[in-house]
């Protein structure tokens, strides 16, 4: 049979089934489509996160208690509470890390603020007086937490633009009570509506001084993390060997694989996104492919 005959043939065959034919053609269009939606999807969620790990700042660097996992059963020390007031403050010591500028802990939370009879679900963080430099967050009215408040342990917030709505509405709320965990916070600042910064959306959540967060709402001894920041990206690599050389002598550590925190930098983070969204863009693509066999 030649080739023209087969054309014919397969022509036919087509003609007679138009149904079977169409549900092909369409089936195989929609197939190409998905694969072509899935890696624009990747890319577009891959850039989304970038842009976020890029508004940390290229000087920045995350310290979390646990280290990253070695293996799929490798999640024990993920649970950690290795970072307290101690390694804080042997961080801060210039003749531990003095290429280091800036350090501010973190500790965060979920939890409902109510102020009268409203109630609203958003995030608690406790940071210091850095935060608005560090995240270049800076209150549309009131004032920020202050080096006092961190000292004081001052039952203060500042309060972003959906928890001021959602709790007061038009009502002014600074000075005003909200009650977070059964405590009381007064209100003294209020932030402009900004959205997503650096993984946190300020929008939706309250900052108090992460003195007032451990001891006053929490009840907690542990930080979630500390933001650090060095003085020039070129310190960067220097900074992150002596907060790691840091915290082995103080925990005792000899072997590396043994961590029981992880540094990461604003590089490390973006590698860590871009390896996972690409794993997950091309499987997903795979199995749109194999759908079209």
């Amino acid at each position: 049979m030649s080739i023209s005959d087969i054309f014919k043939s397969a022509t036919r065959a087509l003609k007679i089934n138009k149904g079977r034919t169409a549900l092909t053609i369409l089936g195989i269009v929609i197939g190409i489509m998905s694969i072509i939606l899935i890696m624009s999807l990747g890319q577009g969620a891959q850039d989304l996160i970038l842009n976020q790990i890029q508004g940390l700042g290229s000087k920045t660097i995350i310290v979390e208690p646990g280290r990253q996992p070695t293996g799929p059963t490798d999640v024990t020390n993920i649970f950690s509470d290795s970072l307290k007031e101690r390694e804080f403050e042997a961080l801060k010591k210039k003749s531990n890390v003095p290429t280091l500028d800036k350090i501010m802990p973190l500790v965060f939370q979920a939890g409902t603020a109510i102020y009268s009879d409203e109630k609203y679900a958003c995030s608690i963080f406790g940071g210091s007086e850095l935060a608005s430099e560090i995240f270049d967050i800076v209150p549309e009215t009131g004032s920020f937490v202050t080096s006092d408040d961190v000292k004081n342990k001052a039952a203060v917030a500042v309060i972003g633009a959906t928890v001021k709505e959602k709790l007061f509405g038009n009502e002014d709320a600074l000075g005003k009570k909200i009650r977070i965990n059964d405590k009381n916070l007064r209100v003294i600042g209020v932030l402009p509506k900004k959205g997503q910064v650096s993984f946190f959306n300020f929008d939706q959540a309250m900052l108090v001084p992460y003195t007032t967060a451990q001891d006053y709402l929490f009840g907690i001894k542990h930080f979630n993390e500390f933001v650090i920041q060095a003085k020039t990206e070129g310190d960067i690599s220097k900074t992150v060997e002596d907060i790691k050389r840091t915290l082995r002598e103080m925990h005792n550590i000899s072997d590396p694989e043994k961590d029981d925190f992880t540094v990461q930098t604003q590089a490390d983070l973006a590698e860590t996104v871009s390896t996972i969204t690409d794993i997950l863009t091309y499987f997903l693509a795979m199995v749109a492919a194999i759908s079209l066999l």
